[in-house]
C-alpha cells in the first residue's frame, strides 16, 4: 500500500517512461474526495470506455453523466497511444468490489490472475476501490471486435510500468476492471495475463526502455494531394501495408495517389473511424498511430 502521488509526482512518473502526455482542463485539482477516502493506494486499475472518439471520450470521463459524476477514471488511454489526464485524487471507476481480490494484489503473490472475483458494488463484503486504485480508461467499443493498435496497447504498458516503479510495485498491482468486480468485463480485447507480461518486461529495463524511434510529424491534410511527391509518402505506404491496410497493386511510391488513399481509408476503419471519419485523408490521430518512420 502506498501513498498516492501527487500531480506533479505522477507527470514526473509517466514523463520518466516515456509517455505522451496531455493535461485535460484542471485535472490537477478535479477529485472526488469530499465524498470519500483517496489512499492508500494499492494497485492500476485498466477499463475500457465503451465510447469512440478521442474528444467525446476525453470529455465523458473528464464531467462524467447525471447518474455519475466525473472525474470515471484519472487518465484516459487514446487510440494513437496519448495520456489525458483527467483527474487527481478519488475519480468515480472501480466502485465495489473483492477484498480477497485486494489482499492478493497488496501481497502481489497470485499466479497469472488473482482469484475470481464474488463481490461488486452493492454487496455486502465488497470494498470500496474507488481509494483503493488508480484508473485508466482506454478508447474502445468494448465489443471484442474494435481493435486495440499497437501505440495504444504501449501506452497502457508504459502508464502501468511508471505507476508501478513509482511505488516499488510488481506487475502484480495492475488489474483489469473484471478482475475485481464479477459483473464487469472490461477491459474486452487483449488478456490482463498478457499485459502484466510486457509490464514485468519493461519494469526489467530502465525507466523509458530504448530511446524512442523517431516518427514523420503529422504533415497536414493539404500534404495529401496528387501534386505531392516525398520520401513520407512512400515511408507511410510500407506501414499501411505492414498493418494489412494494402490496396495498392505497385509501389507504394513517393507520389499520393488513390491506392494511397484507399489503404489509408483501411487504416482509418481499422482504427474504429468510420463515414467521413474514414476519407483515406490522413488526419493528426491516425497518423500518429500509424507511427511513419522519420524521412529527411
Amino acid at each position: 500500500m502506498a501513498t498516492p502521488l501527487t500531480a506533479g509526482q505522477l507527470l514526473a512518473a509517466l514523463h520518466a517512461e516515456g509517455v505522451d502526455v496531455v493535461g485535460h482542463e484542471s485535472w490537477r485539482t478535479h477529485n472526488r474526495n469530499h465524498k470519500g477516502a483517496w489512499g492508500p493506494l494499492s494497485g492500476v486499475m485498466i477499463h475500457h470506455t465503451v465510447s469512440s472518439g478521442t474528444d467525446a471520450s476525453v470529455a465523458l470521463c473528464y464531467n462524467g453523466h447525471s447518474a455519475l459524476p466525473g472525474p470515471l477514471c484519472h487518465g484516459v488511454i487514446d487510440k494513437a497511444g496519448t495520456v489525458h489526464l483527467v483527474g487527481n485524487g478519488r475519480a468515480n471507476h472501480a466502485g465495489g468490489g473483492d477484498p480477497a481480490v485486494l489482499q492478493r494484489v497488496i501481497a502481489e503473490d497470485y499466479g497469472d490472475r488473482p482469484p475470481a472475483p464474488h463481490e461488486h458494488e452493492g454487496s455486502a463484503g465488497s470494498v470500496d476501490g474507488n481509494a483503493r486504485f488508480y484508473g485508466f480508461e482506454c478508447v474502445n467499443l468494448g465489443d471484442g471486435e474494435d481493435p486495440w493498435p499497437a501505440a495504444q496497447l504501449e501506452a497502457i504498458e508504459r502508464v502501468s510500468a511508471a505507476i508501478c516503479r513509482a511505488h516499488g510495485w510488481t506487475a502484480r498491482s495492475v488489474i483489469g476492471h473484471l478482475e475485481w468486480s464479477d459483473w464487469k468485463v472490461d477491459p474486452r480485447g487483449f488478456t490482463m495475463p498478457a499485459l502484466r507480461d510486457r509490464v514485468a518486461a519493461r519494469m526489467g529495463g530502465p525507466a523509458g526502455g530504448t530511446s524512442a524511434p523517431r516518427y514523420q510529424p503529422f504533415p497536414g491534410t493539404s500534404f495529401f494531394s496528387g501534386r505531392t511527391s516525398s520520401p513520407a509518402i512512400t515511408a507511410m505506404g510500407r506501414r499501411l501495408v505492414a498493418e494489412g491496410c494494402s490496396s495498392y497493386t505497385v509501389g507504394p511510391g513517393p507520389r499520393w495517389t488513390d491506392a494511397d488513399r484507399r489503404s489509408y481509408a483501411a487504416w482509418q476503419r481499422k482504427l474504429g473511424f468510420r463515414g467521413s471519419d474514414a476519407d483515406g485523408v490522413p488526419g493528426r490521430t491516425s497518423w500518429n498511430a500509424l507511427k511513419v518512420p522519420y524521412t529527411k
